[in-house]
């Protein structure tokens, strides 16, 4: 084991070390870093190109019906694939759920690009879904292992710029290919790209970061709380847990998509799933803001399940309000990833390393800030652009905070816990996802709000107010979430 490697937590003389290695693309690290980027890079593409297959993919086979079970098929596998990942990286190292998760992911593209069904497409969704979740978490077990803390912010800021440039191409793109050679390319042509990363990660993932944790990383008294959890097995209480999480989610989303009274009956039962899951799952103190890691992980539910329920409502606002087309409506959030790409490398900075948690309440401000100025385009004097000017700071907003707290999770997080703290962390994100959405589309429906008709420009009759109900509660949240920015390290 070389000098350079984290997992024996040795001491290392900085002074010592060529200044080729200070940078994640120094000679040590390049491979690693190309490699494990270029799989967020594919996977952000596949995130951002997907979606504009799906509507053509979903009339073909007939499936319109269950459009929306094709993206909830694939957030409830994931978030059993992120606890799986952090038991399995805790105990096994992070190698074999990223390739398992590599795989499935592959698979489930393939799946779904050759069904001739939707059920079968829905499937392969759902298996797609495991494997993205196991990617994510097993990702950051690797950030945590292979690289010492100075480089961290680095690496994490490279993993928000991956997704620059698939949030402007990618849809272009799958839209060209969905045009000119049909959906299912868009799905079947992804897999063959993981080849070149994987090549070059996997090598040095097997070299830095695999296995178990060592014995002599593991803090005083780990020992004695990892009781009866054997390196080499499973928590069989967490991954029942984790099946009552993405069951819950499940039937909560189904709840959610069929609005009749019997529909009571199957959200209730997901809420009766969920609650205990999310409690067992999440570290002790998370929804009381406790000091410390509880707080970082509900920062991220709380940062981003307030952003995206917003930001889902804003092309439908510029185009049933203002009249907008709808991709001009989707290029008013283009700026944006720049924007949130600059924010992460502004946290990368070593400089700004001891104002990280000023930095992040600033982040916050930024975020409930760009969330109460969007609905102020329903103002017919206020100009359409001022909506792409507050998602841009909204979005630098969001760099400096969603990067930030993987950097706090993976300092605070034993070294043995890495794995299950990272999966807390992709379990609040997700979750707070599909609830903010549930709750506002719940208020935009109750206060009349309407839906895009198949002309581009042509609305039905969505009231501002409607609107309003969204994005004004959600600036609430993240403003919320700026007071939580206070207690993220310990007194």
């Amino acid at each position: 084991m070389t000098p350079l490697e984290p997992r024996d937590n040795a001491v290392v003389d900085t002074a010592d070390l060529p200044a080729v290695e200070e940078s994640v693309l120094g000679r040590d690290y390049r491979a690693l870093s190309v490699g494990i980027v270029s799989v967020v890079l594919l996977i952000a593409f596949e995130a951002t190109a997907v979606g504009t297959a799906m509507p053509v993919a979903a009339r073909e086979l007939d499936g319109v019906s269950l459009y929306a079970f094709a993206f909830s098929g694939y957030f409830t596998t994931s978030l059993f694939g992120m606890v799986l990942a952090g038991q399995w990286s805790d105990r096994r190292g992070p190698l074999g759920s990223l390739t398992a998760g590599i795989g499935a992911f592959a698979a489930g593209l393939m799946l779904s690009g050759t069904a001739g069904a939707m059920w079968l497409f829905i499937l392969g969704r759902a298996v797609q879904g495991l494997g993205g979740g196991l990617v994510i978490v097993a990702l950051y077990v690797v950030v945590g292992r292979a690289y010492p803390d100075r480089l961290r912010p680095a690496i994490m800021a490279a993993f928000a710029a991956a997704w620059v440039v698939p949030s402007i191409v990618g849809p272009l793109a799958s839209g060209a290919v969905t045009e000119h050679l049909g959906w299912r390319w868009v799905f079947v042509g992804i897999p063959v790209l993981v080849v070149l990363p994987l090549a070059l990660a996997l090598p040095q993932i097997r070299r830095r970061a695999s296995g178990a944790v060592e014995q002599g990383a593991v803090e005083p008294g780990a020992v004695e709380r990892a009781a009866g959890k054997g390196t080499g097995s499973f928590d069989r209480r967490r991954i029942r847990l984790a099946l009552g999480i993405s069951l819950g989610a499940g039937l909560l989303q189904y709840a959610a998509q069929d609005l009749r009274w019997i529909s009571v009956l199957p959200g209730a039962v997901g809420v009766a799933l969920l609650v205990p899951a999310v409690l067992g799952l999440l570290p002790r103190g998370t929804y009381r803001a406790a000091r410390g890691l509880p707080s970082v992980v509900l920062l991220r539910g709380v940062a981003a399940g307030s952003f995206i329920a917003a930001e889902s409502f804003v092309p439908l606002m510029l185009v049933t309000q203002r009249g907008l087309s709808p991709t001009l409506a989707g290029f008013s959030l283009a700026a944006g990833g720049g924007t949130w790409a600059l924010g992460s490398w502004m946290q990368s900075r070593p400089r700004v390393e001891p104002y990280r948690e000023r930095l992040m309440t600033v982040g916050m401000v930024l975020v409930a800030a760009a969330i109460a100025a969007a609905p102020s385009v329903l103002i017919e004097s206020v100009p359409a652009w001022t909506v792409a000017v507050a998602w841009a700071f909204g979005c630098f907003g969001m760099g400096l905070v969603i990067s930030s707290t993987s950097v706090l999770l993976l300092q605070l997080s034993a070294p043995q816990e890495a794995g299950t703290n990272s999966a807390a962390l992709q379990i609040s994100d997700g979750l707070s996802n599909v609830i903010l959405l549930a709750v506002g589309g719940a208020a935009f429906a109750a206060l009349g709000g309407g839906t895009v008709s198949h002309a581009a420009t042509e609305t039905s009759g969505s009231h501002p107010a409607a609107f309003a109900a969204v994005f004004l509660p959600m600036a609430a949240v993240a403003l919320a979430g700026a007071w939580v920015t206070t207690r993220l390290r310990e007194r």
